[in-house]
């Protein structure tokens, strides 16, 4: 069996409270992989711990058998984070700001200068390419960002929201982009409050309520879970986390013996 994409073990964070409460879960290679949760579950917590932003209290976190926690530099070299709100250089170009970031990378500036360009291309910036981002959309600078946390070719992409905000173009831009990441055999883990959108796209759903994993499986076994033989996501997410109270430990998952 090979080795997972992402393995989180028994992982903890508290601040004034616990945000995350011995949260355990896995994600297969090559997978498009939906997180979803009410505001305050514990999503983004858990997804900036993968990511190397926050420290957890207590717990174990691979990315393709790499130890996040003690190898974070070769965890990090393989992961992509994209939060919620663009976080771009207002003074660069986007060209600029793509180079920048490959040179964080230490990629060679002849591959760097090809991959930006088709990033921007790609995206749909390229008529935008040499103009400071200072005046840009939400939606572009949402591509911009994106554009730079692929330009190292990351295995494993983790995006919290990424479609927030975003026009019905510059999204369908986005999700065409995660789409064809996914089809070269990258891993995607993405939140999203948009259900529609994670029910188009994710082989498979978790769901954290109260900082851990309550449910997970394809929309079909969730479904399955929910006794909700052709409900949408809407309807099974709410079902399920409807169930959920603070006092409940054991997590459910859905297609487990």
């Amino acid at each position: 069996m090979g080795t997972n994409a992402l393995e989180i073990t028994d992982l903890h964070k508290r601040f004034d409270r616990p945000a995350v409460c011995g949260l355990t879960m896995a994600v297969r290679p090559g997978e498009f992989y939906a997180l979803l949760g009410p505001n305050g579950a514990g999503k983004t917590t858990s997804l900036k711990m993968v990511a190397g932003l926050l420290r957890p209290d207590s717990g174990a976190i691979s990315v393709f058998g790499h130890d996040a926690l003690r190898d974070p530099v070769s965890a990090k070299r393989i992961t992509a984070w994209v939060p919620d709100e663009p976080m771009i250089y207002d003074r660069l170009t986007p060209l600029e700001y793509l180079e920048f970031v490959a040179g964080l990378w230490a990629i060679d500036a002849r591959l760097a200068h090809e991959e930006a360009h088709r990033l921007l291309d790609w995206l749909k910036l390229a008529p935008h390419a040499h103009e400071r981002c200072e005046g840009f959309s939400r939606g572009m600078r949402q591509k911009v960002a994106l554009a730079g946390a692929l330009i190292h070719q990351p295995r494993l992409i983790i995006l919290d929201e990424p479609l927030t905000g975003l026009d019905a173009a510059s999204a369908r831009q986005v999700k065409e982009v995660l789409k064809e990441r996914v089809a070269t055999g990258a891993t995607v883990i993405m939140t999203t409050h948009i259900l529609e959108v994670a029910e188009r796209m994710a082989e498979r759903i978790g769901v954290i309520a109260h900082g851990r994993l309550v449910a997970e499986g394809t929309l079909g076994e969730l479904r399955t879970r929910a006794g909700k033989g052709q409900g949408t996501l809407e309807e099974v997410f709410l079902d399920i986390v409807s169930e959920e109270t603070p006092q409940e430990t054991a997590a459910s998952k859905v297609g487990a013996a």
